[in-house]
């Protein structure tokens, strides 16, 4: 996004203020949603998955958003929460590693979810893993999910031995897919495998 935001990327109000020196010099993103919205989203305070890091919780602004920006593929919305994964991973030493779309569900959507969060929040990644079905998690029951045969194949098993690697997701829900990713890797080569997830439903 290279024009200045004026207004809400989520209700259009005209955001107040503007990017101060102290933010030019600390390199932060520019604001894109109103103090409103932002409120309306509910912070993790407490993280209680091992080995995986929230944001935020899936409540009825979070599950508007991701309607809006996954299934409306409004990709503009991707820098909503730009500032809050930068200040989160800016200083990350692990390799980062974004869940990938199979290719068929990347056609439909026209856009890789993750990797744009990513990019609007100016994260460094590498693609390291491939998906080997089409099958959405989201549409299984806990029980089918648990189930489920491995989702991923690591690209090129060299690239990534004894390395540490921080996987990154969207939403984090029984911790199937970040499971399935995580052995992936571990059973390739990678030295440890953590997750990262912006949302926890």
């Amino acid at each position: 996004m290279n024009k200045p935001i004026t207004s809400c990327l989520l209700c259009e109000r005209e955001l107040q203020g503007h990017t101060s020196w102290q933010e030019l010099l600390k390199k932060s993103l520019p604001q894109t949603i109103c103090q409103r919205c932002e409120d309306q989203f509910e912070k993790v305070e407490q993280q209680n998955e091992p080995n995986v890091t929230t944001l935020y919780h899936y409540n009825d602004a979070m599950k508007d958003y991701i309607h809006r920006y996954k299934f409306l593929h409004d990709i503009v919305l991707a820098h909503v929460f730009n500032a809050a994964l930068h200040a989160q991973l800016k200083n990350e030493k692990r390799l980062i590693v974004p869940i990938p779309m199979h290719e068929q569900g990347l056609k439909r959507r026209s856009f890789a979810q993750v990797d744009e969060l990513l990019k609007a929040a100016h994260i460094p990644f590498q693609h390291h893993l491939t998906k080997q079905t089409d099958e959405q998690q989201s549409k299984k029951t806990r029980a089918q999910r648990l189930q489920t045969t491995q989702l991923f194949r690591v690209n090129n098993p060299n690239a990534i031995k004894h390395k540490d690697i921080l996987l990154i997701d969207d939403i984090y829900t029984t911790g199937t897919t970040l499971q399935h990713a995580k052995n992936a890797l571990l059973e390739a080569g990678a030295h440890t495998v953590t997750g990262f997830a912006l949302i926890h439903s």
